[in-house]
């Protein structure tokens, strides 16, 4: 069935390419800043952290901090984002960038311990857990794609999560929270606000490790989080526009994300392999 609403989903009404609306949209809401450099570049610094230079000026964060990445395959994605930008920046298209301003300025100065609890709340509310009691359609649908991922990620981490239909969701037993707890523990704090962010996209712990796993795909993992959406499109179809771009946006900020969570968790095998790419 997942693999329909993946097909469906690309022949529904409006969802042909609607490029001069999606930059459009993007730009009543989005201040954007003439490009004032040239060249792009990375340089190793003090203690081994990767600098970005726009032609021969040090990029700096939104809080005056010198930008400094922890290795050179997320320097080398990071300056991509750079070098793609034509004549205006686009900053809302620049989301390694982002995600790195976020850990190195840490506007809401939050620590591991912080982040974590803020990413075991999801799983209390998490998207494949809440299931509907009708109408039927739907009921079958959450069930043959939503239980197996909850399945797989119960026999991967050796949990117990459930699903339910009550208002209130199922209840997680603190042996499962715990385990999570550990388990997101073992990642650093740039691993961590990468994995955050994808949880918040999807609105789920599940689906979020189900990616970072390589369990699923970003685009299944996408479509599985607006499932009920995109069987309700079935019958009413969708506003003409407005479900590409959501969709396309979030498959976008999904994708960053979980590149995020790899690239700063890099090792020598993800280095070689990357810029032999």
């Amino acid at each position: 069935m997942l693999r329909s609403l993946v097909r469906l989903q690309r022949h529904l009404p409006g969802a042909r390419s609607h490029q001069h609306v999606f930059k459009s949209a993007h730009s009543t809401a989005t201040a954007e800043r003439r490009k004032f450099y040239e060249d792009v570049s990375i340089a190793q610094g003090e203690g081994g952290l990767y600098e970005i230079n726009l032609d021969k000026r040090k990029l700096k964060t939104p809080g005056g901090k010198l930008f400094a990445v922890p290795n050179e395959a997320l320097a080398v994605a990071v300056a991509t984002e750079w070098d793609s930008q034509r004549a205006t920046l686009k900053f809302y298209t620049m989301h390694l960038t982002t995600l790195c301003n976020t850990v190195l300025d840490n506007p809401t100065q939050r620590d591991k311990h912080q982040m974590i609890s803020a990413a075991l709340k999801f799983l209390e509310t998490d998207t494949v857990c809440f299931r509907v009691d009708e109408p039927s359609g739907l009921v079958d649908l959450q069930r043959n794609e939503w239980d197996p991922v909850l399945h797989w990620i119960e026999n991967r981490y050796n949990v117990v999560i459930g699903s339910s239909s009550s208002i209130l969701g199922p209840e997680i037993p603190d042996v499962t929270k715990e385990t999570f707890r550990q388990h997101l523990s073992s990642y650093n704090f740039w691993s961590l606000t990468g994995l955050e962010y994808i949880i918040t996209q999807l609105k789920s712990v599940v689906l979020s490790l189900g990616v970072i796993d390589r369990h699923l795909t970003v685009e299944e993992a996408v479509l599985l989080s607006r499932l009920e959406e995109e069987y309700q499109i079935q019958f009413w179809g969708n506003v003409e526009w407005a479900h590409d771009y959501d969709m396309y946006e979030l498959r976008a900020r999904t994708a960053a994300g979980a590149l995020f969570v790899h690239l700063s968790s890099e090792s020598s095998t993800v280095k070689r392999k990357l810029l032999q790419d």
